[in-house]
């Protein structure tokens, strides 16, 4: 990272949402010497905390496009931040591999034909004979699950990396401000925020990160951009029965769009769902335990043991995530949909190079 200019005045950036991106884009700044404020009601319960910590980069189908472009260099940029946290936490790390399963033979060929297409990139086919297809076929009580797995893709621990980020933003410096930004205005080549509690905050940059609250703060600015909710659930499932064990199954894996986490014999993670709505329907069960056309018996409601959701933000009419220079000073940074986590790395050093224009 190239730092500012000796003798240069400071730049000071307010970050407005202090989930997944907003840290990243935090210490990525500070690194490069900008001074940093952290705004945010939530600073550490957002629905980033939400999320499973899935990093699908080269699973992901479509090679081709800005939605490409930016896996493609969140792959090459997470083991640098890895390496570059682990000094705070050196327990924090992508568990490897990743694996994704289907019940429809049409879909199977696909995934088979697209391993074939790529090949020296970690990618392999799952037969109906592989070990793992076994134990999965075992556990769900089916015949005719296959997939591919994924050895460059992973998962990493979303509460150990977001508590992770805290220490090395405190270590840092970086100011936190545990308040809602309800305005901003330019005057001059300035910046102004006031807070719902009239903290007023003078910046000469704002990154906007807080995801459908942002459309609020540049509602009356000649701007269209427009974001949906999308509500994604999860529920952990406690399972205390001799044929059952979890331990069998790949740490992390997904079956007909379902993520399955497993935590111990007797533990997994099923999420998420796709719901366009701000509050969990009744039905979540049945939502998350639908990749099945039989359920086994041990997957029943009398076995949840925690149930949780967070809502996420979708662009309309353009691709996730939005990431637009509105104007000098003022950065839009939000709408990552389900991959806030895997594209991070890439939008913070797209936002540092935009901020580059401006200081240095």
């Amino acid at each position: 990272m190239k730092r500012l200019k000796e003798n240069f005045h400071k730049p000071h950036v307010l970050i407005v949402g202090a989930g997944i991106i907003g840290k990243f884009n935090a210490i990525e700044l500070a690194e490069l010497g900008y001074e940093i404020t952290i705004a945010d009601p939530a600073l550490d319960k957002n629905s980033t905390s939400a999320a499973l910590g899935l990093l699908m980069g080269n699973m992901y189908q479509k090679r081709n496009g800005r939605s490409w472009i930016l896996r493609k260099q969140s792959l090459e940029l997470w083991p640098k931040w890895i390496t570059l946290l682990q000094e705070f936490n050196t327990e924090l790390h992508i568990e490897k591999p990743l694996i994704q399963l289907t019940t429809n033979d049409a879909k199977f060929e696909k995934l088979k034909k697209f391993v074939n297409e790529n090949k020296n990139q970690g990618l392999e086919v799952l037969e109906k004979d592989s070990i793992l297809i076994k134990n999965i076929n075992k556990t769900f009580k089916t015949k005719n699950i296959k997939g591919i797995i994924s050895n460059n893709d992973g998962r990493i621990d979303p509460l150990s990396l977001l508590d992770t980020l805290n220490v090395y933003l405190k270590n840092k410096k970086i100011n936190f401000l545990k308040d809602e930004i309800i305005k901003i205005k330019k005057l001059n080549r300035q910046w102004i925020a006031t807070s719902r509690n009239n903290n007023e905050i003078k910046t000469d940059a704002i990154i906007l990160c807080n995801s459908l609250n942002a459309l609020k703060l540049i509602g009356d600015k000649p701007h269209k951009v427009q974001l949906k909710p999308v509500l994604g659930q999860a529920i952990e499932i406690y399972v205390d029965e001799k044929e059952v064990d979890f331990l069998s199954l790949p740490k992390h894996f997904n079956i007909n769009g379902k993520n399955i986490l497993t935590l111990s014999k007797n533990k997994i993670i099923i999420g998420s769902t796709d719901e366009y709505h701000n509050k969990p329907e009744d039905n979540a069960f049945e939502k998350l335990t639908d990749f099945l056309e039989h359920q086994p018996i041990w997957l029943s409601k009398d076995k949840i043991t925690r149930k949780w959701f967070g809502i996420r933000s979708r662009p309309l009419g353009e691709p996730s995530p939005i990431q637009k220079n509105l104007e000098e000073g003022l950065i839009l940074c939000t709408g990552f949909y389900k991959n806030g986590f895997l594209l991070a790395p890439a939008c913070s050093n797209w936002v540092s190079s935009e901020l580059k224009k401006y200081f240095l």
